[in-house]
């Protein structure tokens, strides 16, 4: 994904000034407040319990692989109930007071086509996040942890940007995340939208840094 990074952000009016300096109080910033806040910035913010974290800039290879996902994903589904959303659409998970920016998400889900969704979904079945390594441990980890209270996802699909490896996350009929590694050839099964993928398509264009 793009990289997370924790920011002393300045916000205006009623959510204060959060500047370098002293410790101050956090001041009271609720999802809703965030959601009317971030569409005012220039920059992206992610949101998670009160707190709000600037993400920076993609590099090369992290958006080539996320645009050749949705290629791919895209040709597959278009037609369908599904739809891809790529980078700038934020995930809304109430159950866990959070809101991010998946590098790559497939909703199937009526709820997230309507008027109120225009600017956050709710309902995924399918999350691919792109691995770098600064932001490899918090996706693995917390925000994983986060994304597993949404009823409806089904896959979430871990792409590293410097090798041809990934790993994929299934949730099981009981509730199990099960993973499953793949590369550096062949092809993935994403049972959640019935799509089959090449890893050669999803990392194409992709330069590697030699060892």
């Amino acid at each position: 994904m793009n990289g997370y990074t924790e920011q002393n952000s300045k916000l205006n009016g009623k959510f204060g000034d959060r500047t370098m300096g002293a410790p101050q109080q956090s001041p009271a910033f609720t999802i809703d407040d965030y959601l009317v806040w971030e569409a005012g910035q220039a920059e992206r913010h992610e949101y998670l319990q009160g707190e709000v974290c600037a993400t920076t800039g993609a590099s090369d290879a992290p958006n080539t692989i996320a645009l050749n996902t949705a290629v791919g994903l895209r040709s597959a589904l278009r037609g369908g109930p599904c739809r891809i959303n790529i980078t700038d659409m934020k995930l809304r998970v109430d159950a866990a007071d959070a809101v991010f920016y998946p590098d790559l998400m497939v909703t199937c889900d009526p709820r997230d086509r309507s008027p109120e969704a225009d600017s956050h979904k709710h309902f995924p079945r399918l999350i691919v996040e792109v691995l770098s390594e600064s932001t490899a441990a918090y996706d693995r980890g917390r925000k994983f942890e986060i994304c597993r209270m949404i009823d409806t996802l089904q896959e979430v699909l871990l792409v590293e940007q410097d090798r041809r490896h990934m790993d994929l996350f299934s949730r099981e009929a009981d509730g199990r995340w099960v993973p499953q590694s793949y590369g550096p050839a062949g092809e993935v099964s994403l049972a959640s939208v019935g799509v089959t993928l090449t890893l050669d398509s999803i990392h194409e264009d992709v330069e590697f840094a030699t060892a």
